[in-house]
């Protein structure tokens, strides 16, 4: 007996022939096809982009290389005239024809931070180091030095490069300092080029400064200093700067290297810095040119890697959920941008305040110093007034008893004292614009007997007991002779203020001299609560309406207008003991001016 129809087997058996397997033909040379395309646009891909981004970088480290030797340029430039201005300083020449130098390390350290050189130098005429912007090289001798030896013998500028025993270079403009037609000294001007190399250690490229005799000058590999470049790179070690900045080119990139480190092929750029010869060469590694081209291959290999995703998935939920991502990408985006676009409008609103509030406050700073002028104008002729008021009651007293003559030395005096208020309004003029009044040799003697008889008043009616010291000889300064006067006023005023509630007030005047002329003012009073804010404007212990704590503030800008200082301590016994150092005048110093 037959299981069923002996024809049905062999027409299953073809039906089942002819089902499809997993992949049929088409499908497969579908993506036969799209492998071929996508094999073909990568190679075209990469041989173009290789091309044109090997070129684009080439193009960007041009340019860098253009922006750092212009960089390099600007800086020498801008030092170069610092030599020129500084020669022509006086305060520096004045300070070379009397050898006092105690402010010119200071002028040149306030120099330093706007000019943004390394440090700066003031060499006498013998070539020792007479002050500097670093004081450990106060005392050094350059009279060898190059620098020092081409500045005497050239009426310009003198650039030189010195090759430092520690590594490195140092580069210097010098000039030379006149005065009546002689050499007095070189003002010396170090230029900071080793912040270019700090700022080329953070880029991925190598550079490199030789000088006219194709010496490397300045590196980012410190141990190239010195050498040529091909000496330089056949030196350097496997492990080094370079090595790890450059990378192995791929070796599907056609292009022919420039030059080779360690075997590696990079791009050289040549550029010349148009100053003295110098040229810069800098090595910029093919890495960023693969992984641009890797990103764009990338990119199409993914592409066509969807391309064969929606050819499997065209009608899947995924790519409309993937586009509804997107969708909604875009809008935060929108978003975003929206938000950055109020932001710089915020950020523009608050620029133009800062604008008006910047107006404001220079508005501000005027009529603080027109406030500050005013009170020391009051408390400057507070002085002369108060003697002028005890002058005219004696003349009043003088006429009653029928005694003119007396009474007209009184006027004189009084007379007297208008004329110095008028100076005094002059001086404080003088002193608001520092530096153009004209000094003269002043008798510090004279100028003490001076202070003495404009306080004589107020002495006599205190019974204050003075001790003068004074020198056989003469003691000068050079000076204004009126504004000496007027801090010694202002020191005894204030000595006779401290002893107001002593029983037995005494003053001690001593002038000294030495290698400075010295005034020193001693009482026997209270004492000095706060030396820090003694010498601040407005400070004062005085009851209100006694002062307003400007005279030793104007004293101490007076005093070191003067090339002094004013000095003030408490005395072992008791009291307050201020002291006035000026430069003394002696026949050398006087013959200097």
């Amino acid at each position: 007996m037959a299981d069923g129809n002996p024809l049905q087997a062999p027409k299953d058996r073809a039906r089942r022939d002819k089902r499809p397997g997993p992949l049929s033909w088409r499908v497969r040379s579908a993506l036969f096809v799209l492998f071929l395309l996508a094999v073909a646009t990568v190679w075209t891909t990469n041989s173009l982009l290789t091309s044109r981004f090997t070129e684009t970088t080439r193009n960007r480290a041009e340019l860098r290389l253009a922006l750092y030797s212009g960089n390099l340029l600007s800086e020498l430039r801008r030092n170069a005239i610092v030599p020129q201005l500084l020669s022509r300083d006086p305060a520096l020449i004045s300070a070379l024809n009397s050898s006092e130098y105690s402010q010119s390390s200071q002028r040149l350290i306030s120099y330093v931070d706007e000019i943004g050189a390394a440090s700066l130098m003031l060499l006498d005429g013998d070539g020792r180091t007479v002050a500097a912007t670093d004081r450990n090289r106060l005392g050094e001798s350059h009279r060898n030095a190059p620098y020092f030896v081409d500045a005497l013998r050239s009426n310009a500028t003198v650039f030189t490069t010195l090759q430092r025993e520690a590594g490195g270079y140092s580069f210097t403009y010098s000039r030379r300092l006149d005065s009546q037609g002689k050499a007095i000294g070189v003002i010396v001007v170090e230029v900071d080029l080793a912040k270019f190399e700090r700022a080329w250690a953070g880029i991925s490229d190598a550079v490199l400064v030789t000088n006219s005799e194709g010496n490397i000058i300045l590196a980012t590999e410190p141990r190239w200093r010195g050498l040529t470049p091909s000496a330089a790179l056949q030196r350097e070690p496997a492990d080094s700067a370079i090595e790890r900045a450059i990378q192995a080119t791929a070796d599907w990139t056609a292009l022919p290297a420039d030059a080779y480190v360690q075997g590696e092929a990079v791009m050289r750029i040549d550029g010349r810095i148009p100053f003295r010869g110098w040229s810069m060469t800098s090595f910029t590694t093919y890495s960023s040119v693969r992984e641009k081209v890797n990103g764009v291959l990338a990119l199409e290999i993914m592409g066509f890697a969807i391309l064969a995703a929606l050819a499997f998935y065209a009608l899947s939920r995924k790519t409309a959920l993937r586009m509804a991502l997107f969708q909604r990408e875009s809008a935060e985006l929108r978003q975003l941008n929206m938000r950055l676009q109020r932001e710089i409008a915020e950020r523009e609103r608050v620029q133009e305040t800062l604008a008006v509030a910047e107006q404001t406050l220079a508005q501000s700073s005027k009529l603080a110093a027109l406030g500050e002028m005013s009170a020391a104008v009051s408390h400057e002729l507070n002085q002369p007034l108060a003697a002028m008021k005890t002058y005219l009651a004696g003349a009043r007293l003088l006429l009653r008893r029928n005694r003119p003559e007396e009474a007209l030395s009184a006027f004189h005096r009084i007379d007297d004292l208008i004329e110095r208020m008028g100076a005094i309004t002059r001086q404080l003029k003088s002193y608001a614009r520092k530096g153009q009044a004209e000094f003269s040799p002043v008798d510090m003697g004279d100028a003490l007997a001076s202070a003495l008889s404009m306080m004589e008043p107020q002495l006599k009616s205190r019974k204050v007991k003075i001790t003068r010291i004074l020198p056989e000889e003469r003691v000068r300064v050079m000076g204004d002779r009126m504004r000496i006067e007027q801090v010694m006023v202002n020191l005894l005023r204030n000595a006779l203020d401290a002893t107001k509630m002593v029983p037995d007030p005494q003053l001690d005047l001593i002038l000294a001299s030495g290698e400075t002329a010295t005034m020193t003012v001693r009482d026997n009073g209270h004492g000095i609560e706060d030396l820090e804010a003694l010498f601040e404007p407005f400070y004062t212990t005085k009851q209100p309406g006694d002062g307003v704590g400007l005279g030793l503030a104007i004293s101490s800008g007076i005093v070191n207008d003067l090339g002094g200082r004013l000095i003030a301590r408490n005395a072992e016994a008791g009291g307050a003991v201020f002291e006035i150092q000026l430069p003394i005048l002696n026949d050398k110093t006087q013959a200097a001016e």
